[in-house]
């Protein structure tokens, strides 16, 4: 909302080339508790005026010698590049005002004055007017915020990612069905997981490029792992539950009994719905 002192210190600028009509133009404004008028007769100067001091509302006569209303209204967009140009024109021809809106103004005041019109006419203008600064500000605030919440989001990650490598051996990522989509680590030389970027030539054609993945093992059943462990943490991620430092094993091919510490957790969009499951891991055997 606008209050009225901010409505009473908008800066105004009257272009007439009759001293007349600004005399009684800043007697009026002065009456009504507008305390930042000013006042020219030259419209070259408009420009100039507008750039140093960014009006909130010009009162533009249209039939000026030299330079006319409209002139002025196309230099001030050639100038400044603002489309939104805080113009009234000030005109005693009918057939102007179309023409004075289709180039810019946002509203006229007809000559001769009335003087309850002018006041209403200035003031919804004007309301307009810090009504639109206000919201470019919030915007471009809103725009701050957004940049400065990335960059601490990208700073976050990139400092989780740091810790996750350094408190774990890999780190892994599966959508709903199983499948993993992200693994960063020794992963295939530890536990075999075939990942489709890591798929060697010999997978069979019409095969999945993975294994359907019990949270982290990502292997088949037949690869020496104790089923019982399995088992618990299948129940585990069916359940849509968080694991931590969960301890399963396996026998690899030599006979070797090998353990290995996962920590997960279920991921959800914004809907609410299960997306799949994040976590790390580490191989105890090779940490005694």
């Amino acid at each position: 909302m606008i209050t009225e002192a901010e409505l009473l210190q908008s800066n105004i600028l009257i272009v007439d080339d009759q001293k007349s009509n600004i005399d009684l133009l800043q007697e009026l404004l002065g009456q009504s508790g507008f305390t930042r008028v000013t006042a020219t007769s030259r419209p070259s100067d408009v420009c100039e005026l507008h750039r140093r001091i960014g009006y909130d509302l010009i009162l533009l006569d249209l039939q000026m010698p030299d330079m006319d209303g409209f002139q002025v209204m196309a230099a001030l967009k050639a100038s400044l590049g603002d489309d939104y140009l805080p113009v009234v024109v000030l005109t005693a021809q009918p057939g102007h005002k179309l023409r004075a809106l289709m180039s810019g103004a946002k509203d006229f005041i007809s000559k001769p004055f009335d003087l309850a019109e002018v006041r209403t006419r200035i003031r919804n203008m004007l309301e307009v007017r810090l009504l639109y600064r206000k919201l470019e500000a919030h915007n471009a605030t809103l725009e701050l915020l957004v940049a400065e919440r990335t960059a601490e989001l990208r700073e976050s990650e990139a400092r989780y990612r740091s810790l996750t490598e350094l408190a774990s051996d890999w780190y892994w990522e599966q959508d709903a069905a199983g499948r993993f989509t992200k693994v960063s680590g020794p992963v295939l030389e530890m536990l075999g997981i075939r990942v489709a970027a890591l798929v060697d030539a010999d997978t069979p054609p019409g095969a999945s490029p993975m294994q359907p993945a019990d949270g982290v093992a990502g292997v088949d059943a037949g690869a020496g792992w104790n089923e019982t462990e399995r088992s618990e943490l299948r129940e585990k991620i069916d359940a849509r539950e968080p694991f931590i430092d969960f301890v399963y094993s396996r026998h690899d091919a030599s006979g070797a009994l090998r353990k290995y510490q996962v920590s997960g957790e279920p991921m959800f969009n914004r809907a609410c719905q299960f997306i799949g499951y994040r976590g790390i891991g580490v191989e105890l055997t090779s940490h005694r």
